[in-house]
């Protein structure tokens, strides 16, 4: 009777820890900008060469979800977002968005930002309307597929980053 009962738990044991190796990791981010095919395009690209990854971007919803086997290997298609210029709000508080920029919260009158995604005009528009909206700023040069743009006035360089990640992209300052 005690063999039976040990060789139950074990097999018991056994089952679940393959069931817990089999559930895969998945997460939304939820206002990011998808303005158009390329955005969402440009989402999938971004994953692309992490194994074990698929991600998906819905443009009127403006969700990315991506499933991975494992926390570790989702936070790395999170990073691999942001880093193509990417923002937004994740669901799992576990995997973090990375909302680092360089920007020090000093008052400039120039900044170079390079990063954001900017695949088509309407994403040119999206970043021209965030940036109208911090104090201080009065002109960019933002155009579509650049890989940097201007931003000038007297204004906090940590506003301008503050302003594209409430619009759900992201970018860095620029050396």
């Amino acid at each position: 009777m005690r063999t039976k009962s040990l060789f139950l738990s074990i097999v018991t044991a056994l089952a679940f820890v393959q069931l817990a190796q089999a559930a895969d990791v998945t997460v939304k981010i939820s206002d990011v900008h998808l303005c158009c095919p390329s955005c969402v395009k440009g989402v999938t690209n971004a994953v692309k060469g992490i194994d074990g990854i698929s991600a998906s971007a819905d443009k009127e919803t403006r969700i990315v979800e991506i499933t991975g086997p494992d926390t570790a290997t989702v936070q790395k298609a999170a990073d691999a977002l942001t880093k193509a210029g990417y923002f937004g709000v994740c669901s799992d508080a576990g995997i973090k968005l990375d909302a680092s920029t360089g920007a020090k919260g000093d008052t400039v009158q120039s900044l170079k930002v390079e990063g954001v995604h900017l695949c088509c005009p309407k994403c040119v528009k999206a970043v021209n309307l965030a940036l109208k909206d911090v104090p201080g700023v009065t002109t960019n040069d933002a155009v579509k597929n650049a890989p940097f743009f201007i931003v000038t006035g007297n204004f906090k360089d940590a506003d301008v980053f503050a302003a594209l990640q409430k619009i759900g992209l992201t970018g860095k300052v620029a050396p």
